[in-house]
């Protein structure tokens, strides 16, 4: 976990106030990232815009209501896309399904671009159920097994995950 209490971490513009956590989960055998974070809002988007470049954000997913204006992140040529399901639940099939296949995309673009590493931000309110949930979905798709990607994420995340989270994980519906 980035903890932005560590200056080697935080926007050369100046130190943020906030007390943000940033969570940067590598997918084995591929360049591509994922970075977890909790909520942006319309007064903390230049903080997060900083730290998305910085990170290489190709997309943002929000897990929640919307709580700032996409068209920003549009601007600066980063994709937003609006994947809500209940807080403390577990996404339906469509979300699922336009996930995975905006993580797929991602990989094959990444595939055919020479450069680095290329990130997916996601993020609910609090960063700790939806948003590490889509990720521990991607990395079992990928070949993790699930009980690894729950203690992959956990270990850079604390607090991530909730039981019902964690038995729908390992439950061999997904």
């Amino acid at each position: 976990m980035v903890n932005i209490a560590d200056n080697r971490f935080l926007p050369a513009a100046g130190r943020s106030p906030l007390g943000r956590l940033f969570t940067i989960i590598e997918c084995p055998h591929t360049q591509l990232r994922y970075l977890i974070l909790d909520c942006p809002t319309e007064s903390t988007l230049d903080f997060y815009l900083e730290e998305f470049k910085r990170y290489n954000v190709t997309d943002v997913v929000r897990c929640c209501q919307p709580t700032y204006q996409a068209q920003r992140l549009n601007d600066k040529g980063i994709q937003v896309l609006d994947l809500p399901f209940k807080d403390g639940g577990v996404p339906p099939p469509q979300v699922i399904q336009e996930w995975l296949e905006l993580v797929e995309n991602t990989r094959k673009n990444q595939l055919n671009k020479e450069g680095g590493e290329q990130t997916i931000a996601v993020h609910c309110v609090a960063g700790l159920g939806r948003a590490p949930l889509l990720v521990a979905i991607a990395l079992i798709e990928m070949g993790m097994k699930p009980l690894d990607a729950i203690e992959y994420i956990r270990s850079r995340r604390r607090g991530a995950f909730n039981k019902p989270q964690i038995m729908y994980l390992v439950s061999p519906c997904l």
